[in-house]
């Protein structure tokens, strides 16, 4: 089979992490695997799947609107050029005419269940696709069984032809890390507090950013030596937060470092007393996951996925300012609670591999074959 690589952004988030995790696993398991991607991205992809033959497209398609008119034909020629008998496109679109049996992964239903908390121009756009890949694809990969079950129940999607791959968390980034991690971690966000609670993810209207900002103030404005708040990852679109920021105090201690370098996330996330994760709409929920498996104590929602990633490993809130405060103020008052969700936490997230992902994908391209 062939993979579709060049939706992968510059930055490697999203998509990338999970096309990036799955490749390798995918050879592990004794796929024949092809990957087209960007030219930009020879030299990663020649280095993480030694012996794999890889085929850049066109430089002159790095820009979003040239890939995608690109994907129509010359993906296409490319995937037969690498033999393909199945092409995998990992990101929602797929080329209408493929002339072979194509994989889409849809990523969640929340364009369609939470169409609000997108940009419009988004909105539109994955919706539209969704829909057309549902319609076209051989087999559509969704990576929770929430996410299918609402596809089905939004827009009248045919579930058996809906194959569930939970993502996985790789052991060698995401583990309970040492001590010099954790300082490493605090030296680099100069941190002043003791403790502190962290949130990871783009800062998007469904990751209510803005609750969990009230919500700690709330949890720990009457505390003598308050835990700060680290608010880390990519500044989205949720224009309430520079709001909600501006009133907090000036003896709470809030930082928003934006994007922290891949190798300190582990330190971070195993940190924290508290990884707090009050997403409103998930279609599976990735951070939550790794920090599950770096021995975070997790705070979190029932929206959609979550709690089928979380399960009894972790402790659910209503997202809402008073919920969020509630939630924080138990678990940071409550150092047992903490370490027994942190040794359920990392016991779950073992059972999250790439492997397990990449079978589940394996058996999807077969299903596609004999369809």
């Amino acid at each position: 089979m062939v993979v579709d690589a060049t939706a992968v952004p510059a930055d490697r988030g999203g998509v990338g992490r999970y096309v990036d995790s799955l490749l390798p696993a995918l050879v592990a398991e004794g796929a024949d695997l092809g990957v087209v991607c960007q030219a930009a991205d020879l030299d990663h992809y020649g280095t993480l799947l030694p012996g794999v033959d890889l085929l850049g497209a066109p430089a002159s398609i790095a820009e979003r609107p040239a890939r995608l008119a690109w994907e129509q034909v010359g993906l296409p020629t490319a995937a037969r050029r690498l033999g393909a008998e199945v092409l995998h496109c990992p990101h929602y679109t797929l080329p209408v005419r493929a002339g072979l049996p194509v994989v889409t992964t849809l990523h969640d239903a929340t364009f369609f269940t939470h169409g609000a908390m997108h940009q419009p121009v988004k909105r539109v756009f994955f919706r539209g696709w969704t829909r057309l890949s549902l319609r076209l694809a051989r087999r559509c990969i969704v990576p929770s069984r929430a996410t299918r079950d609402e596809l089905a129940r939004v827009i009248g999607a045919d579930a058996d032809r809906i194959d569930v791959a939970h993502h996985g968390v790789d052991p060698a980034r995401f583990s309970v890390p040492g001590d010099d991690a954790r300082t490493a971690v605090r030296k680099h966000l100069g941190l002043r507090s003791r403790r502190y609670v962290a949130f990871l993810g783009t800062i998007e209207p469904r990751k209510n950013v803005p609750a969990l900002i009230e919500g700690w103030m709330r949890a720990v404005g009457d505390q003598p030596d308050p835990p700060a708040l680290v608010v880390a990852g990519g500044r989205g679109w949720d224009e309430r937060v520079d709001e909600v920021v501006a009133r907090v105090p000036d003896r709470l201690e809030l930082l928003l470092p934006g994007y922290l370098p891949l190798d300190l996330l582990a330190g971070f996330l195993s940190g924290a007393d508290v990884v707090a994760y009050p997403s409103t709409a998930e279609g599976f929920g990735l951070p939550v996951l790794e920090a599950m498996a770096c021995g975070a104590a997790v705070l979190t929602t029932r929206s959609l996925a979550l709690s089928e990633v979380g399960g009894d490993a972790v402790e659910y809130v209503e997202p809402t300012p008073a919920g969020i405060a509630d939630g924080l103020r138990g678990l940071l008052d409550d150092e047992t609670r903490r370490a027994e969700l942190s040794a359920a936490a990392v016991r779950r997230a073992a059972g999250f591999t790439w492997a397990a992902c990449a079978r589940e994908h394996l058996r999807s391209y077969a299903r596609a074959l004999e369809a």
